[in-house]
């Protein structure tokens, strides 16, 4: 099966083809241009290269998150477009699940961190059970002191909210390996999508763990 992944979780954001578990291309971009101005770009230029036409794909997977708001929006409303338009199935990836995956095999617990701005991290913690990363918390959005204080094991912290984990038991990984991958994406996303852990196009929503800023702004009227 041919996958196309999308993953704008953070402002890296990118987008990834693979052909079963072949990776084709992987298209990464840590700048500060919005993902609305490049997603569909990247996903023709990666199409292009491959020399694959959009018809060519038998599945999407999309990083659902958690992350940033806005990312997430404009990553779901592109997948749900391109589903509706070839006929495609959906699969949808947590975030800090597809950040794991890309540390298989570790000795240490795995424990990915986004940051999610107003003084809080998005995380959870993985441990490898010789198959897969299996999750052993919930999905935290939870502040870094707190979390620090959780990590009571030396456990590979991971994330671009990594370095405000300040705890004697996390241990930093090197930079190639702190962003959310799209090639990881388009792995889970394809173990998936064969079993058929499909999400369809109206179903298909972020992952949130906090209300957004216009969402909290509506309260606030709602209840003036």
């Amino acid at each position: 099966m041919r996958v196309l992944a999308v993953e704008t979780s953070s402002l890296a954001g990118g987008v990834a083809l693979l052909d079963e578990e072949r990776l084709v291309a992987e298209y990464l971009l840590d700048v500060s241009v919005t993902h609305s101005e490049r997603l569909l770009s990247a996903v023709d230029r990666v199409l292009a290269d491959a020399r694959w036409t959009p018809r060519a794909l038998g599945g999407l997977a999309v990083a659902v998150g958690p992350g940033s708001f806005t990312g997430l929006r404009i990553a779901v409303s592109t997948v749900k477009g391109l589903a509706l338009a070839l006929g495609l199935p959906i699969a949808a990836v947590p975030t800090l699940d597809a950040m794991a995956a890309a540390l298989p095999w570790a000795a240490l617990p795995v424990c990915p961190v986004l940051d999610a701005r107003k003084g809080e991290v998005y995380a959870s913690r993985y441990r490898w059970d010789g198959g897969a990363m299996r999750r052993d918390w919930e999905y935290l959005a939870i502040s870094p002191a707190a979390l620090a204080e959780r990590l009571t094991e030396p456990t590979l912290v991971v994330g671009d909210g990594a370095p405000a984990v300040h705890s004697p038991y996390a241990r930093a990984v090197p930079p190639p390996r702190r962003l959310p991958s799209p090639a990881c994406v388009g792995v889970l996303g394809l173990a998936r999508l064969r079993s058929g852990d499909t999400v369809e196009p109206v179903a298909l929503s972020p992952l949130y763990l906090r209300p957004s800023e216009a969402e909290l702004k509506r309260r606030v009227v709602a209840g003036a």
